[in-house]
């Protein structure tokens, strides 16, 4: 046969089945949970197990928003999830393994889940190295695409609805404009954000503010583009605050179905899993069953083959015995969460739905995602306040005013009223004197410290305060020396003068340095005394008929 006859033959064979794709009637490979019924069409699993499980995963997906999440709510509620063995002697049999996040992605692409069937969505092509590569064509080069082919799990909406989040879930390959998931931070609008000048989506960045981070919304795409300086950047110190007060005037009304749909939620959830574990036990349980008749029905003598299958039926005990304890743990786990305590508690915080926002219990990432369910996304632009326009979900809009929060320097600034204290008490207060006035006042630092020396010496430098020594100068007072050389006498005779309590004097600062008022020369109070103490000299007056 030539080459010729050969490539005719294939390209009939290969348009056969391209006909039979695009009716819809070619036999491919299944997914778990759907299967091929005598006839010849797609039906859903008949093994209820399977089924639950599968509609586990997308309801679980529906209510976390991430592949990534579904896997841990599996893992967090010891599930598993089936798989058919495709290769190997035992092709076609069902296993159960821990759910993969590859899984959650595959089951979660796979158009057969939404009752469609699909041809050609990938395409293999040898490569130069000889090597075989898969790739992935888009949905407009499918070869055959037939909606409501068979049942399903879910809707082709709800199908579309999950590609779109996945895409929007991959930050690495996102779209201009996808807000990504809802991820770890105290950003509230984190994927909200739009820039109010260029219309982009704004990221978030963080800076510590006394050990708590504090978030700033920036516009970076034109800025990584072209290494230009970013377009917008807007602290978030004052937005999430203002967008918090706001959903939480949004959401009051509700709250009692808020209540509601939490507690039936828990309860669904808690029943879903229950049957998904149940199932398990009872599979164990039928395979233990059936591995005891085919012990039973052996012939005694045939000991090669009766030991066999009595070890089958051991392993089967113990598999068993281990779904049962794994089954009774996690019920018993599962009640002590939803006990009539903890469901008056869910009851009452979502009632009272700001003690739940502010619960230091509820993660930031479920605050966002509440967020997300109320809001479409909030503009944002700065100029000498800071402008936010809320778009809710269903169109509705408002609009927000709030204050630039201060700068780093500016929150440290002392209140302008202290400093007003400060400069009346420095004109008869040295630094340590009007430190604990201050105190003593209730009045603290732009850092929220009691007052110190030091602090009143800084305070005094940067808002350029005489220091109580230079009001006392400005005064006229003089030092020691002064006043010595001004009485013609030495410094230890005005020191006398002073112990002695003939020199008005006043204390000038912290380092027991003191200025004294002027005095006249010719006092006759200050005479240096001749081997007396100055205390103890008496004043005498002059007699006006001279010396007896």
């Amino acid at each position: 046969m030539s080459e010729a006859e050969l490539h005719f033959i294939r390209a009939r064979l290969r348009g056969g089945q391209l006909s039979k794709a695009r009716r819809g009637e070619l036999p491919l490979l299944l997914p778990v949970g759907l299967v091929y019924d005598p006839a010849g069409k797609v039906v859903l699993d008949p093994d209820t197990g399977v089924v639950q499980a599968v509609r586990h995963l997308f309801a679980t997906f529906a209510r976390t928003g991430s592949a990534r999440a579904t896997v841990q709510a599996f893992r967090d509620e010891g599930l598993s999830f089936p798989s058919r063995v495709r290769t190997g002697p035992h092709k076609g049999e069902l296993t159960w393994m821990p759910l993969r996040h590859w899984r959650v992605l595959r089951t979660l692409h796979n158009p057969r889940y939404a009752g469609a069937f699909a041809y050609g969505r990938l395409h293999a092509r040898k490569g130069v190295d000889g090597k075989i590569r898969t790739e992935k064509v888009p949905r407009e080069s499918w070869t055959a695409l037939i909606f409501d082919a068979h049942p399903g799990y879910i809707s082709w909406e709800q199908f579309e609805l999950n590609a779109e989040l996945l895409a929007a879930n991959a930050a690495a390959h996102a779209r201009h404009g996808d807000r990504g998931p809802a991820r770890e931070g105290p950003a509230l609008l984190q994927g909200l954000a739009i820039c109010g000048r260029c219309g982009r989506r704004m990221t978030v960045g963080y800076h510590r503010r006394h050990g708590i981070e504090v978030p700033d919304y920036r516009c970076m795409g034109q800025a990584i583009q072209t290494g230009s300086a970013p377009c917008h950047t807007v602290p978030g110190a004052t937005i999430d605050p203002a967008i918090s007060q706001l959903l939480l005037g949004a959401v009051t009304p509700v709250a009692l179905e808020v209540a509601l749909s939490v507690e039936s939620e828990l309860e669904a959830r808690a029943g879903e899993a229950d049957a998904l574990r149940a199932s398990h036990v009872e599979r164990a349980r039928h395979r233990a069953e059936a591995a005891r008749r085919r012990y039973l029905a052996v012939d005694p003598d045939n000991r090669l083959v009766a030991d066999s299958l009595e070890a089958d039926w051991n392993d089967a005990l113990r598999q068993l015995a281990e779904a049962e304890e794994d089954y009774g743990r996690a019920t018993t786990a599962a009640q002590a969460t939803l006990t009539e305590e903890h469901k008056a508690r869910v009851r009452t915080l979502a009632t009272d739905f700001p003690r739940l926002w502010s619960d230091p219990a509820t993660p930031t990432r479920e605050r966002k995602r509440i967020a997300r369910l109320l809001i479409e996304d909030v503009t944002i632009v700065k100029d000498h306040q800071i402008h936010l326009h809320v778009r809710f979900r269903g169109g509705a809009t408002t609009s927000l005013q709030i204050p630039i929060p201060l700068s780093g320097g500016q929150a440290r600034q002392t209140n302008p009223d202290t400093l007003a204290a400060l400069d009346c008490l420095l004109d008869t207060h040295t630094d340590a004197q009007a430190a604990e006035a201050l105190n003593r006042g209730g009045h603290r630092s732009g850092t929220g410290q009691s007052f110190t020396p030091s602090i009143v010496l800084h305070l005094r430098r940067c808002n350029g305060l005489p220091s109580h020594l230079e009001r006392l100068r400005a005064q006229g007072l003089l030092t020691i020396p002064e006043v010595a050389e001004r009485l013609s006498v030495s410094t230890s005779t005005i020191k006398a003068w002073n112990r002695a309590g003939l020199l008005v004097s006043h204390q000038a600062n912290d380092k027991n340095i003191r200025l004294f008022e002027p005095t006249a020369p010719g006092d006759p109070t200050l005479v240096k005394a001749m081997g007396r103490r100055l205390d103890q000299r008496v004043l005498t007056q002059s007699s006006t008929g001279g010396a007896v």
